[in-house]
């Protein structure tokens, strides 16, 4: 992306420069590919969502956070999961190789799923639908032109921050979908909130003016949940 952007849209990273998809390999390092099967394994515990997973990365020093890897900011993530949710304790952390006893060690959590072999396959299989039941109709039809609303919470949101105060067109009602920003946060046993979700089409010289000449009349499509959104008359 030309002109000081990264696909986050902030100044000053430089180009994005990706690696070739037929050579570059799924893992770089042992450790990644030991750090995503902790993290996959760990989310079959049940104990939290995959909002709250994204939602734990990002609770870190941003400065941090644009420094580490890929993998190195999904370990930050697992590693506050675990202590949030009193899986592990911090000194535990800190160990290097296996316990050689129980003692001292967390409590084990009786209320924990842990899925077998044939059990785990199936979880991977079919996956976590999103869909959410609702009688709230939509707000926004096919056509509609809309502005994304500028968002400065603290919290976590699917909406990037490169399309805030933009403007787009509804291409597509998705239906109704776990909200993110909500559920990033929600108890064990609350009900899953709920919104309209929708393909937003923008023009790539509304999101980036400065752009080069063979990035126009172009556009970009993204997922849009219907709080984010404001309808343009």
């Amino acid at each position: 992306m030309k002109g000081g952007h990264d696909l986050g849209g902030k100044s000053g990273h430089g180009p994005i420069n990706p690696e070739a998809e037929n050579d570059e390999p799924v893992f770089h390092a042992d450790w990644e590919r030991r750090v995503f099967a902790l993290t996959v394994a760990s989310g079959m515990l049940g104990k939290w969502n995959i909002d709250e997973s994204r939602h734990a990365r990002e609770r870190q020093p941003a400065q941090q956070y644009l420094n580490n890897s890929y993998y190195e900011n999904w370990l930050e993530g697992i590693e506050t999961l675990l202590l949030d949710k009193s899986l592990l304790k911090k000194e535990e952390l800190q160990k290097e190789g296996l316990p050689s006893s129980t003692e001292g060690n967390s409590a084990p959590d009786q209320n924990l799923r842990v899925p077998g072999v044939s059990d785990a396959l199936k979880i991977l299989a079919s996956g976590g639908p999103s869909d959410v039941l609702t009688q709230t109709p939509a707000r926004f039809a096919v056509g509609d032109l809309v502005k994304v609303r500028i968002m400065d919470g603290a919290g976590h949101t699917r909406a990037p921050e490169y399309v805030h105060s933009k403007q787009g067109t509804i291409e597509l009602h998705i239906g109704c979908h776990a909200y993110p920003d909500l559920n990033s946060t929600r108890n064990e046993n609350d009900e899953i909130p709920g919104e309209h979700l929708y393909s937003v089409s923008f023009k790539s010289e509304e999101l980036w003016p400065e752009g080069s000449e063979d990035s126009k009349n172009s556009e970009v499509r993204i997922d849009l949940w219907e709080p984010y959104l404001e309808k343009l008359k």
